[in-house]
This record gives structure tokens, sequence and C-alpha cells, in this order.
């Protein structure tokens, strides 16, 4: 059931499997949560930009996971760390310039639904 969004630089296309990194990042979200079902993922290459220079594009990955109220953050702070492991195997090395690296695993709201697939044309 958890949620995943990542963005990440449209400049690391070159050295950068998004689809590889979804294929890891499901099983571990899965089993380090605890949750059951499937994880859902959003991937959103972006423009990103780190401090006051908008003149210099900054590579920039960020992941974040939605779950289910409920789990400690000691837990949810083991997670975010071995997203963070995971992140760093799939990013591009050996270039001259540092790729920043974020996660947040947050609760979502009491708000939150899901609707049942639904077919479409």
């Amino acid at each position: 059931m958890p949620h995943l969004a990542i963005d990440y630089s449209a400049r690391l296309s070159e050295g950068f499997d998004p689809g590889a990194l979804v294929r890891e990042l499901h099983p571990l979200v899965v089993e380090e949560s605890g949750s059951t079902g499937v994880c859902k993922t959003l991937l959103r290459p972006v423009r990103t930009y780190v401090g006051d220079g908008a003149c210099d594009e900054t590579p920039f990955v960020h992941v974040e996971v939605g779950l289910m109220p409920g789990r400690p953050e000691a837990r949810k702070t083991r997670l975010s760390e071995s997203i963070l492991d995971l992140l760093a195997k799939h990013l591009p090395t050996g270039g001259t310039v540092e790729t920043v690296i974020s996660v947040e695993v947050r609760d979502l709201a009491v708000s939150y639904r899901l609707s049942p697939p639904r077919a479409h044309r």
C-alpha cells in the first residue's frame, strides 16, 4: 500500500535508471515498513536547483514515502537510511558534480482514501 514519489533531476537521465531503482525500492519499502499490498510510485523528472544560485542546476533526488499511520519513528528512520543507501548505489559516480539526495518517510493523512482500480478507455 505504500505510496512513493521520486523527484529527480532531469539531467540525471544519462547514467540513472529510475526503473532499476524502483525494482529494488519496492521490496525494500514493503519489507522494512511492514506494509502489505504493493507500492505505487510516481517518477517525476524535474529541473532542480540547490542553494541561492539559480544559474547552476544541481543534480538532486528526493524520495517521499507515504505510509498508513502507526509505525514507530525508529522504523521510519531505518527505512529512510536504507533508501539513502539504495539511492547512492543507483546514482552515477565518477563525475565532478555531486548529487544531493534526500528521503522523507511520512504518515498519510487521516483523510487518505484509495479507490479500487477502474477500467478506462
